[in-house]
């Protein structure tokens, strides 16, 4: 339907409002196979630098010279994939957990997790200690469940034995920290009945000092949650799940953005009715491989753009401003091309 010309002009007020992005490319490395990034201050110097999970090797780059310091090597035989860094016992300096031993086809003795332990000078080798996984280890994030308590939350592909996203659920596990890393970890199962998993975002949405989880799946959105102790898992939509992000629009609602399914051709937001229903829009498709969701504030207009990856037909990473209060309407913006670029 086309516009009213009051629409028409509401509308160019916004964008107008909304800036087209302006980024730079800055290559700092030439990487085997990039599998995770996270971003943290590793040495305590108050800048953020750069983690990366490559195929054999973890590395950080040092902000802001980007000196390379490989801090682990040949973890398993199979590749690493994931890395989650945050400082989570106040002193300033990341915390860092790696996931390894990558082959999503063996749903049965594939998969590893490792705690690494930093030396007084962290641009050396740091000492892995292995905890407990599940097959198709994928992605991981340290979350406050608790006041100062960060647990490391690690999401894998497929439950044990899964084949074609049938079988056993895919256990998504919080692992409790002990005061010494090298004890056993506590393990926490935050939720078991969701397939074809791919990712999970932290955020706080209740009341209290904890954080909580939403994941993605077959089944749809999930919304984790600390109780009592154990975990409860509730579900928000039924549209198949692979990448959430959350993020709020220029009228302060919270949405969240979405690829749809795992490794998926669709973006849709999500927005809560008066009900508190969760309303999908689509936003974006005809691409391939959907692979990474990141919501932030990148143009600096009050709310939350989002940008989308994806690694198929016509590879890059686009940029999702809305154009209005409500995300009814959303621009896209090339922020490249060629080049799959991006991965949280």
């Amino acid at each position: 339907m086309k516009p009213t010309p009051l629409l028409a002009l509401l509308l160019a007020a916004v964008a107008s409002a909304a800036p087209e992005p302006k980024f730079r490319l800055q290559e700092i490395d030439k990487l085997e196979i990039g599998y995770g990034v996270a971003i943290a201050d590793v040495d305590g110097d108050g800048k953020p630098d750069i983690i990366v999970a490559d195929k054999t090797t973890v590395q950080w780059y040092h902000n802001p010279d980007w000196k390379k310091h490989v801090i682990a090597e040949n973890l398993t035989k199979d590749d690493n994939v994931c890395v989650a860094a945050r400082d989570i016992d106040g002193d300033g300096k990341a915390e860092i957990a790696i996931g390894a031993g990558w082959n999503p086809s063996d749903t049965v003795k594939s998969g590893a997790v490792f705690f690494l332990i930093a030396p007084a000078d962290r641009t050396q080798k740091w000492e892995a200690v292995k905890l407990h996984h599940e097959p198709t280890t994928h992605r991981m994030q340290w979350v406050e469940v608790a006041k100062g308590r960060w647990d490391l939350v690690v999401q894998p592909l497929h439950g044990i034995g899964n084949k074609a996203g049938v079988g056993a659920g895919a256990k998504l596990i919080a692992y409790e920290k002990p005061a010494n890393p090298k004890d056993e970890w506590k393990l926490h199962v935050v939720n078991d009945v969701s397939h074809m998993t791919h990712n999970l975002q932290p955020v706080r949405w209740a009341e209290g000092s904890g954080q909580q989880v939403l994941s993605g799946s077959k089944e749809g959105l999930w919304f984790n949650a600390p109780k009592d102790g154990g975990w409860t898992a509730t579900q928000l939509t039924n549209v198949a799940v692979g990448e959430v992000r959350d993020g709020k629009l220029p009228n302060g609602q919270t949405f969240l953005a979405t690829v749809e399914p795992m490794h998926g051709t669709a973006s849709a937001i999500y927005v809560r009715d008066g009900s508190g229903v969760w309303q999908r829009s689509q936003v974006l498709d005809g691409f391939k491989d959907g692979h990474a969701i990141a919501c932030a504030d990148f143009l600096g207009t009050g709310s939350d753009q989002y940008m989308v990856g994806w690694r198929g037909t016509d590879p890059g990473v686009r940029l999702l401003t809305p154009l209005d209060d409500a995300g009814k309407t959303w621009r896209t913006s090339v922020i490249s091309r060629g080049l799959f670029a991006f991965r949280k």
